[in-house]
């Protein structure tokens, strides 16, 4: 497939964007987006694959395993050769009993890794998973987003875990494997006992916090897959202030520190892009993506949407190729304006 990037030394080469899956977890769950409709969620994945998304990205922790199953079935009469690697993970857990409106915990013991992935498997209808990734680093501790979250005596050893994820890798129920959410120096860790062979933290021209990991997996051989490239909605051009105020009860953006906090100076940041976006005749959003995936190192953006016509809103963003001159207008608006942390350029 042309306008392909080779992620690590995998063997996979994956199309800059892939689609994520997050939002077609449905509501009842921790980190919902809401209420979607599952007839509408099929056809945008399918959408996305006849469009040249050669990946998906999901997680069994969406919708408790809701999402996967979703995928499986959108994928179960694409045809072998437009059917798209499949990307999930693993570690965000809800044990017997546990309310599942209320967080998960952090759990990488291998007994529940082995379930998760047969789980997994059974969902999505396959017969191994393209990249497996840990979710987050296991504390035993219950999962508040966006924070790091204290380790308890519960919690499963990196060297543990990663061993366990490098025996399904030999023993070919995965074809790679990975760590989300994970800092350099775990990764140096993992490293030491089994090849990481993509990591997937956050990273958007708002979050650049994950720089420092990025540039150990460049140095490594390591794929990097970024997620939440358009800040949950934020650089979409369409996101406001009204529309924070808006948002479904259920929907987790409308209490996070990410939207309720320094809001002003990240819609500012996106009204720095707009004179780009009219330059080349795209959307806003295709501009943030375009950004991201120049940034080095990084081999694809996972994007999501609710629907088929919001697929279509972001697609431009795979041909386009921002000139220096719109690097650095981006640059200097990430100065001054003051959106966001981490390094305005790499």
């Amino acid at each position: 497939m042309s306008n392909t990037r080779p992620l690590g030394d995998t063997g996979m080469d994956i199309t800059p964007l892939g689609f994520g899956t997050w939002i077609f977890g449905g509501s009842g769950w921790q980190y919902s987006w809401g209420a979607t409709d599952d007839v509408e969620s099929i056809a945008a994945i399918r959408h996305a694959v006849h469009a040249g998304i050669n990946w998906i990205d999901t997680a069994a922790a969406y919708g408790v395993g809701h999402a996967e199953d979703v995928v499986g079935r959108a994928l179960a009469d694409i045809t072998e050769a437009e059917r798209p690697y499949l990307f999930t993970k693993t570690g965000l857990i809800w044990e017997a009993g546990d309310d599942r409106s209320g967080p998960p915990r952090r759990i990488m013991r291998p007994d529940v890794v082995r379930k998760e992935i047969e789980d997994s498997l059974r969902r999505l209808r396959a017969e191994q998973i393209d990249l497996y990734l840990v979710h987050w680093p296991d504390t035993g501790a219950l999962f508040v987003y966006g924070a790091e979250g204290e380790a308890n005596d519960q919690a499963t050893p990196l060297e543990e875990y990663w061993q366990v994820m490098a025996d399904l890798k030999k023993e070919g129920k995965v074809r790679a494997i990975g760590l989300s959410n994970h800092d350099a120096a775990q990764l140096a860790a993992a490293e030491s006992i089994a090849h990481v062979d993509a990591i997937q933290p956050p990273f958007s021209a708002i979050n650049r916090s994950a720089a420092a990991d990025i540039a150990w997996a460049h140095e490594n051989g390591t794929g990097v897959i970024v997620y939440s490239p358009l800040q949950s909605g934020l650089l979409t051009g369409t996101f406001t202030e009204e529309r924070l105020r808006n948002l479904p009860d259920e929907d987790w953006r409308g209490s996070h520190p990410d939207f309720t906090t320094g809001l002003s100076a990240k819609l500012a940041l996106v009204e720095a892009m707009r004179p780009i976006a009219a330059r080349h005749g795209v959307t806003v959003a295709e501009v943030a993506l375009a950004w991201a995936t120049a940034w080095p190192g990084i081999t694809g953006a996972i994007v999501g949407a609710r629907n088929a016509t919001q697929i279509d809103g972001w697609l431009g963003a795979r041909d386009l190729a921002l000139s220096t001159d719109d690097l650095a207008a981006i640059e200097t608006a990430i100065t001054t304006t003051g959106a966001g942390t981490g390094p305005a350029r790499a």
